[in-house]
């Protein structure tokens, strides 16, 4: 059975962390779907077709790899684009009890769906996307953290 993983995230802006956790799940797994949140409730600094464009250019070197928007249950888009295994990322111990929540509900819904949990590597562990965008709106660098294309686009968001 080729396993399709769904990897989720509002990716605000998509950080080398991100990028990490995609490149092995790509090794890992048949094809991956990365699902890009419109969440608005987030109130994200690129608007969700950027976010979308931005995870393709990123990701463009992966041929298994393939970039979705989506605003929907994460359960049911899994089912809509054939993900079987839905992958989610932790930095830290403190995101395990939130994801563990997530995991069950998402099984709750879809008793199909499997979560996998990834860590970062060590030296990517501690980015987030709303620590990249405090940083970069305060013209700090964040060239360590994003790949050159998402450093281009938040230049480019605050006027530099």
């Amino acid at each position: 059975m080729a396993n399709r993983v769904l990897y989720a995230g509002t990716f605000d802006p998509i950080t080398n962390g991100h990028l990490d956790l995609i490149e092995r799940a790509a090794r890992m797994f048949d094809e991956v779907v990365v699902a890009v949140a419109k969440s608005e409730k987030k109130k994200p600094l690129f608007n969700l077709e950027e976010r979308v464009d931005l995870a393709q250019q990123v990701t463009s070197h992966l041929d298994n790899v393939e970039i979705q928007g989506f605003n929907t249950l994460l359960a049911f888009f899994c089912q809509e684009v054939g993900a079987n295994v839905l992958l989610r990322g932790l930095r830290a111990v403190s995101d395990f009890e939130y994801e563990f929540q997530l995991a069950n509900m998402n099984r709750h819904l879809d008793s199909s769906l499997e979560t996998v949990f990834l860590t970062p590597a060590e030296h990517l562990s501690f980015i987030s996307s709303s620590l990249v965008r405090e940083i970069s709106s305060l013209n700090g660098n964040v060239t360590p953290f994003v790949p050159a294309e998402v450093n281009a686009a938040l230049d480019a968001k605050f006027g530099r």
